[in-house]
């Protein structure tokens, strides 16, 4: 009976807020307290207050499923899955392929960004809810599935409003976009975020190994740690902006730490119920040129509530169809409601929000970041409007987190923030464009500069004298410390040269000097780099016959200079003492 809780809290009249309090009492009875990761529960824990601001999702706040765990939680067992599940444990299975994504997009993410430490039963939580775990596991051997899932179109009717941004391409819409596949992707996100995750050449949100290591990267983008729960709760309202999804998806996180089992593909059940109160509606499949359509939609849901109108039927591409004029000749038929321009739509242009220079050396964090207003062509600020910040061109810095596309929602006054930039190791100008996302303006342009790393200070890491005899090799190796502002500069260029005197830095011809692959005598040597501890260990020194004090200079990029003397000498050898004549 308690495992079928989830599946009998039909939503009719009721609305999110019912789900909200059927997680607040299954969390109750669960009685969960701390998992053994030692961390709350959602319904424990209280996410940050900026957790809860985002206005961007991976999903357009698409509605889901709202099905909860059982109660009783799985007992752990073999990944084989030999023979069937037994009844009433079907929803706590996930199928093959399906988990078998999961735990590839895992190890890849581990390997890429291990500071992240994504689960897989988190990517599973969020499959569950979005698509049932691609509506049951019904994909082919290359895990796309066997027809396209779309969710509803997002035009405003009690949905967001997000006009197409991709032609139709991933959902068939030109005229409004549709999340798609197994994780819900919106197609201005999928854009960005897409990824091959089967290694065939083709980014697919339809394919449930593209797509989860898509939900993984986007998860991890902004270098959140996700073993932390605040973080954690960031990336879960990243992805669907609500408060009960971050709550539902907790849940079955939970639960499947708990233990699951593999079930054969397309044997999985379809959840019940929906955040939109329409129980087991989209998303759903369907070819990308037939949206989905409610079905019964004038049949009330189990109790006494009213059926919610639901939109008109569409026609291919997402266009409403048009409605019949009524029967009596005499009357006029009432024109649509005109739908009121979104903030989106208000949007003239984009202006500069005093972003400061832009400047960094490789491998290090940008300290100043983008900023970009919205405004009305009346120059007032637009809030909450989707911002996106591209990198463009070839270069390999990114925003932090390694991803070159960002989308932000501007705040109250039109403003958005970009994440910060992270120099990689190419160097010259970077350019990063800011567009409005579902509007045609112009982009606006910003320029990064990403110089080479430097050192402003040299030292020697000993004290020990640099001598040798005329012809010989010297004991001692010359090693040199690197600095920046008093910090270790790893990966500094430098240059070591024999100079002719402190005045004149040119090479010299003779004295010491360094042997090259052949074993000739060379006294410059370039392309040195510092080591991860700005430490630069330069080759033996030899001597030729010339004796004296002679002179090493070594350089680096960003004008750090070091001179050390080197001595070479004949040895000391003892006068015979004077001989005494013996006396006549």
């Amino acid at each position: 009976m308690a495992a079928q809780f989830g599946r009998r809290l039909r939503k009719g009249a009721a609305t999110t807020a019912v789900a909200a309090v059927a997680v607040a009492a299954l969390s109750a009875s669960q009685a969960p307290g701390v998992n053994d990761h030692g961390r709350q529960t959602a319904a424990d824990a209280t996410p940050s207050p900026d957790a809860s601001a985002s206005e961007d999702s991976a999903t357009g706040n698409s509605p889901y499923y709202t099905d909860l765990p059982p109660l009783k939680s799985p007992n752990p067992s073999p990944s084989t899955g030999t023979g069937p599940a037994a009844p009433g444990t079907s929803e706590a299975g996930i199928p093959a392929t399906v988990l078998d994504a999961y735990k590839k997009a895992e190890t890849a993410l581990n390997e890429a960004k291990p500071g992240c430490n994504l689960p897989w039963q988190l990517l599973a939580a969020i499959g569950k809810v979005e698509s049932g775990q691609a509506r049951g596991g019904r994909v082919d051997a290359d895990g796309t599935t066997t027809s396209p899932i779309l969710g509803p179109q997002l035009d405003g009717n009690g949905f967001a409003l997000i006009k197409d941004t991709d032609d139709g391409a991933y959902d068939g819409n030109s005229s409004y976009d549709q999340a798609v596949g197994p994780m819900q992707f919106i197609p201005s996100t999928w854009k960005w975020a897409g990824r091959d995750g089967n290694a065939d050449g083709k980014k697919d949100p339809n394919n449930i190994y593209d797509a989860a290591l898509a939900a993984g990267h986007y998860l991890c983008r902004f270098d959140w740690d996700l073993s932390d729960q605040d973080d954690l709760d960031r990336a879960i309202l990243s992805y669907n902006n609500s408060r009960e999804y971050l709550n539902l998806v907790m849940r079955w996180v939970e639960y499947y730490r708990k233990g699951t089992h593999e079930i054969p593909d397309g044997t999985g059940t379809l959840p019940d119920n929906r955040s939109d109160d329409g129980a087991g509606a989209s998303p759903s499949p369907s070819t990308p040129s037939t949206p989905t359509t409610p079905s019964n939609p004038t049949t009330p849901a189990p109790g006494n509530s009213k059926p919610k109108p639901r939109p008109n039927p569409e026609k291919p591409g997402g266009g409403a169809t048009t409605p019949k004029p009524p029967t009596d000749p005499g009357s006029t038929p009432t024109p649509p409601p005109s739908t009121p321009p979104t903030n989106t739509d208000t949007v003239d242009h984009l202006e500069d929000a005093g972003t400061a220079k832009l400047t960094a050396m490789a491998g290090d964090a940008f300290t100043k970041r983008i900023s970009t207003r919205a405004e009305t062509k009346a120059g007032k600020a637009v809030g909450k409007v989707r911002v996106r910040f591209t990198i463009i061109g070839s270069t390999d810095t990114t925003f932090t987190g390694g991803e070159n596309v960002a989308t932000v929602a501007t705040n109250s006054s039109g403003v958005a923030v970009a994440p910060a930039l992270q120099a990689g190791e190419k160097t010259g100008e970077v350019t990063v464009r800011a567009t409005v996302v579902g509007r045609t303006v112009a982009g606006l342009d910003y320029t990064a500069t990403v110089t080479e790393r430097a050192a402003d200070a040299l030292a020697r890491t000993g004290d020990a004298a640099l001598t040798c005899a005329p012809g010989g090799e010297f004991a001692n190796q010359v090693e040199v410390k690197a600095t920046y502002k008093g910090a270790v500069a790893d990966g500094v260029a430098a240059t070591a040269t024999l100079i002719k005197s402190a005045d004149d830095p040119t090479a010299t011809d003779k004295g010491p000097y360094f042997k090259d692959a052949d074993g000739k005598a060379v006294r410059t040597l370039k392309a040195l780099k510092t080591d991860s501890k700005g430490l630069l260990k330069l080759p033996k020194l030899y001597a030729d016959d010339a004796t004296g004090t002679f002179l090493l200079r070594v350089n680096t990029a960003g004008g750090a200079t070091l001179t050390v003397e080197l001595t070479v000498a004949a040895a000391e050898t003892s006068s015979p003492s004077p001989s005494t004549s013996p006396s006549a």
